[in-house]
């Protein structure tokens, strides 16, 4: 049987190739990003080991204090002091101190550099011999003074900067000029990610990123010096609140992180990769089932002879396993090419990625092994049972051609009773259930699509009757095996239920969001820190000088207890607030928000109990001061507009540092292109500062929901590819199939280009078909998912995006356009005499 088997598929080798293509890209997928994963992880591990060459031991503040509380770097003094007693203890060869901080550098355009979080500036500590060994210079030299800093290398080449320019940057709000020292060459994360850092000399790092503290003093172990013993050393100088940890137990908690970071990078893609590899079980199901109908009168003369039932499934499921291991073994030397091509693309696009060789884990080798072999005798098995099922007698007589109306009964019972309950899933509160509906409900569609392919084979009639008897003929050939049909759709139908759901999830957010913003704000403006720390209260001050401002108000952060439970409060100016916003009021008025008042959202108000008119009391974390507080009103919160307003008045004498989240600023004529300029000269063309209008809101939080859907449109592409194969599979082996028909039809008068057209036609049915099923399925899958987004997005509406999924049903007839070029222009070149003659 093995022998049988093995003749089998070298006798099938073109007709089997499409099944090797799609579960070697699937392999290829997995492999891929395994290797990907594995290689990025392994770079970034060596890179974060050559870190921590120069730290044998580091001292830091202890769990959470210091440095870790915001705007408390100082309360440990990692100062010069303790440098000094660090490098003087036994064993220890050299102490350095470092200091790190956002640094906002503007580009010779004047917008910053490096984006909002990785912007980032440190200090230069030069050793006793004037070197810093964490920074090897290209060009120029280490910054001297504090108009003096130096640029990594990837920022340099970026912005055009050379040793010698001036560059304006910021690190407190406030901006100075500095000359370009040097450029220095760095494997920093975030600089390999797109950021910038910026190096100032240690005096003026200590004075603008650190408040005179460093964050981290490191000592590196003399010759001979054990870490584990300069860590017993180091530890009998430790001031209290601060604790110390060896070289090697930072670099663990390092790969650690990392490891988790690539891991969750590679379940995303994984899972990805398992939508393309049950994708391309329908193909190989439809493969095998074409390829064991074919040969029917063959297996029956084997069961004739003696093989049992069990015999035949094996030969069935051994053509299997042979189909599996070539495409798995592809796929796995595919996946290295993936891998490769996932680095260039993600470099490309400006992510920058350690340098490493590629990483071709045991792992990865039996995983594709397994996965291709696996998914291959999965899908073969229900055919070779159905095979070995058939009695020989019937098998030589073709009976069982056709699925017995009794067989199709029992599958549209399965599939709408699959359906009917991951309906019901849908409909619950815990989203993980949701989730699980939803999988169930496609489940129950693909069980069901023999019985819709009928109707819409039937709805598409008219249309076909336009191309005459071509157009005929591809309507019989596409409802004549309804289940083969609707496996090749069902494949096309999966990937284009989840583009379309994520579509219309997308587009209805993103509508929700610029609602939310028009809705919500009648401030042209916003401005805030480009990494969302603090404001000066300068910035309010400065803005609110300028005669085209009309309005603005501060909005300021402070803690404490409202009603006995903890939270976030925002004192903002009552007399311009009413103004700049628009908030749903369910009681009381923003005129009556004055004085001793408090705004309350409508979540706080009914945790506490509270009405318009009722008194509260308040008490701020920053001093544990109190204020007996009147209830102005509740309003409808949104993710805008939150939480409980008191004026500045109130809560100002409470706070330890005056500083505000952000300012809400409106001006004459409204937002404009003038308005702008003017705000960002007023002040001072600060690269740290944000500046923002409702539209640019609503664009930073879009654009990030925009950038996601592409990069799931391209996960998904190999799922969809995959389909398309499936459908050439299909065409090819059915024109195979039908082949003395075709020479029939050739022989009473249908011409080339008409048998091409009827092969094309019938790739198109189908083709749309899976697509009609996706999208609808999707708009359906999409509402329900726009429910749970709904209870969070009070502005959530399903906006169905009409063009996007004409697009999608256009592409679709592409498709299946060119998927029937091969098999349409096979079947054009049978000759009608052999074609007549073939058994």
């Amino acid at each position: 049987m093995f022998r049988t088997a093995l003749r089998n598929v070298l006798a099938h080798k073109a007709r089997l190739l499409m099944t090797v293509l799609a579960v070697m890209l699937g392999v290829a997928f997995v492999s891929g990003t395994l290797v990907f994963t594995d290689t990025f992880g392994t770079a970034y591990k060596n890179q974060s080991a050559k870190s921590f060459d120069h730290v044998s031991v580091a001292i830091e503040p202890d769990g959470g204090q210091g440095p870790a509380e915001e705007g408390d770097k100082g309360a440990t003094r990692l100062d010069d002091a303790l440098v000094r007693e660090a490098a003087a203890v036994p064993g220890a060869e050299s102490a350095l101190g470092s200091v790190e901080g956002f640094t906002a550098l503007a580009g010779k355009d004047g917008k910053l550099v490096g984006g909002n979080w990785g912007s980032r500036g440190t200090n230069y500590y030069p050793d006793a011999r004037g070197h810093d060994p964490r920074w090897a210079f290209v060009r120029g030299r280490a910054p001297a003074g504090a108009d003096e800093v130096a640029l990594d290398s990837r920022t340099a080449e970026r912005t055009g900067y050379r040793v010698g320019d001036s560059v304006r940057l910021s690190t407190n709000g406030s901006v100075t000029k500095a000359e370009v020292a040097g450029v220095f060459d760095t494997d920093d994360g975030n600089v390999l990610a797109g950021g910038s850092l910026v190096l100032f000399d240690n005096t003026t790092a200590l004075r603008v990123l650190g408040d005179g503290a460093y964050d981290e003093i490191d000592v590196k172990a003399a010759p001979g010096t054990s870490q584990s013993a300069l860590l017993h050393s180091v530890r009998d100088v430790l001031p209290e609140d601060t604790e110390a940890r060896t070289g090697a137990a930072l670099s663990a908690e390092q790969d650690r992180m990392i490891e988790r970071q690539t891991g969750s990078t590679s379940q995303v893609l994984l899972v990805f990769a398992g939508i393309a590899l049950f994708v391309g079980i329908f193909i190989i199901a439809n493969t095998f089932t074409m390829l064991v109908a074919q040969r029917t009168r063959e297996l029956a003369l084997l069961r004739a002879v003696g093989a049992s039932r069990r015999q035949v499934t094996r030969s069935v499921l051994t053509e299997a396993f042979l189909i599996g291991l070539v495409a798995a073994v592809a796929g796995g030397v595919l996946g290295i090419g993936v891998a490769v091509l996932l680095q260039t693309l993600l470099k490309a696009g400006g992510a920058g990625l350690p340098e490493g060789p590629l990483v071709l884990a045991p792992r990865t080798v039996l995983v594709s092994l397994l996965i291709g072999v696996g998914v291959t005798m999965t899908a073969a098995w229900l055919p070779g049972r159905r095979a070995a099922k058939i009695p020989p007698v019937a098998a030589m007589n073709s009976v069982h051609a056709a699925p017995t109306v009794r067989g199709l009964v029992v599958r549209n019972t399965l599939g709408s009773v699959v359906v009917a309950l991951g309906t019901v899933l849908l409909f619950t509160d815990d989203n993980y259930v949701v989730s699980a509906g939803a999988g169930v409900v496609m489940v129950g569609v693909i069980i069901l699509t023999p019985l819709l392919s009928r109707p819409f084979v039937a709805a598409a009639e008219p249309l076909l009757r336009l191309f005459g008897v071509a157009g005929r003929l591809a309507r019989l050939n596409a409802v004549r095996n309804p289940r083969r049909t609707a496996s090749t759709a069902s494949a096309l139908m999966i990937g284009l239920t989840l583009i379309t759901a994520m579509t219309v999830v997308a587009t209805s957010t993103s509508g929700a969001i610029d609602r939310m913003a028009a809705d919500s704000l009648k401030a042209d403006y916003t401005v805030s820190m480009a990494n969302y720390e603090p404001l000066a209260p300068q910035v309010h001050k400065t803005v609110a000088a300028l005669p085209e401002v009309t309005a603005s108000s501060p909005v300021r952060t402070a803690y404490g207890e409202v009603g006995g439970a903890p939270n976030r409060l925002s004192g903002i100016d009552p007399k311009s607030f009413g103004s700049l916003v628009h908030l749903d009021l369910d009681s009381g008025s923003l005129r009556d928000l004055r004085g001793d008042a408090v705004l309350l959202d409508r979540d706080t108000a009914k945790e506490r109990g509270l009405r318009a008119g009722d008194r509260v009391t308040v008490k701020f974390d920053d001093d544990g001061g109190r204020a007996h507080l009147r209830v102005a009103g509740v309003y409808r919160p949104n993710d805008l507009l939150n939480g409980v307003y008191v004026p500045t008045s109130v809560v100002d004498p409470h706070l330890s540092e005056i500083a505000d989240e952000k300012v809400l600023v409106r001006v004459r004529g409204g937002a404009s292109a003038t308005a702008e300029d003017t705000l960002v000269k007023a002040l001072g063309s600060n690269p740290a500062l944000k500046i923002q209008d409702k539209e640019a809101i609503s664009g930073e939080i879009g654009g990030a929901i925009d950038m996601l859907l592409k990069m799931l449109y391209g996960l998904l592409a190999m799922a969809v590819l995959i389909a398309v194969l499936g459908v050439v599979n299909t065409l090819a082996m059915s024109v195979f199939e039908r082949r003395h028909e075709i020479g029939m039809l050739r022989a009473i008068g249908l011409d080339r280009a008409k048998v091409k057209r009827m092969v094309r036609l019938e790739s198109v049915v189908i083709s749309l078909f899976g697509a009609v099923l996706g999208v609808g399925l999707g708009l359906f899958l999409g509402w329900i998912a726009g429910g749970a987004v709904g209870e969070e997005v009070p502005t959530y509406r399903m906006d169905v995006p009409v063009s996007r999924l004409l697009v999608f049903l256009a592409s679709a007839a592409v498709v299946g356009v060119l998927a029937a070029l091969w098999p349409a222009r096979g079947a054009a070149r049978l000759n009608p005499l052999q074609a007549i003659k073939a058994e």
